[in-house]
């Protein structure tokens, strides 16, 4: 589970966005990220036990998401995420296609699963594959388990119009929009600081496997 000093911690940041404060506190930063650390293995423990491709004993430094911002070509300065992220794949946070996403930040947690705007060739490949094997698209994303836990496909990144090579009737096209494939659920504090919270988010990240698979072969 991860400690409430951690989101103690996340507060902190936020109403003191600063590099004098930060390193005035940086004990209790890497307090919080050896937490997150921990966090990750277990979590990863329990992705690797339904999805193969994740190594049992991947590195969760491999995973945990530096808090350090790049503010080279941001209008926002603040030198500091108010989050710790994890990303879980084969190769941690650095995803050769889709992958986990666990955000941690008081208030605003979630998990995440999917392609976070995959590359052109990504794209035009699991386009093609919606088109092509429609049904099993709507197997995967209309199970009822998976809509219950998380709802519909995540809809905010999408184009205004109907993708190159396909008809603007075509009756997926609401999905062939779509510039990333993302399932995604809001996380209480309160779930998280649960004894059972990496047990219980693996097993929401299971719900997401099919998806994964789809999306996987997609790109293969």
């Amino acid at each position: 589970m991860i400690q409430q000093s951690t989101f103690n911690f996340l507060k902190s940041v936020a109403e003191n966005n600063n590099r004098e404060w930060f390193k005035d506190h940086k004990q209790e930063h890497d307090a919080a990220r050896e937490d997150v650390f921990q966090f990750a293995q277990d979590l990863i423990k329990g992705v690797s036990a339904f999805d193969s491709t994740v190594p049992k004993d991947l590195d969760p430094k491999t995973c945990v998401m530096r808090i350090y911002r790049d503010v080279r070509f941001s209008l926002d300065k603040l030198p500091y995420k108010t989050n710790f992220g994890i990303g879980i794949s084969s190769l941690g946070k650095n995803f050769p296609g889709p992958g986990y996403y666990l955000h941690i930040q008081p208030g605003a947690s979630f998990i995440a699963g999917g392609s976070w705007y995959p590359e052109a060739n990504e794209l035009k490949a699991i386009r093609q594959e919606i088109d092509y094997n429609t049904a099993d698209w709507h197997h995967v994303i209309d199970q009822k388990d998976l809509i219950n836990s998380f709802g519909e496909l995540g809809p905010e990144h999408k184009l205004k119009t109907s993708p190159k090579g396909y008809p603007k009737d075509h009756p997926e096209m609401e999905y062939l929009k779509l510039k990333s494939f993302i399932f995604s659920k809001q996380l209480t504090d309160k779930e998280l600081l649960k004894p059972s919270s990496p047990k219980d988010i693996a097993e929401l990240a299971a719900k997401i496997f099919p998806f994964m698979v789809f999306l996987r072969k997609a790109i293969s």
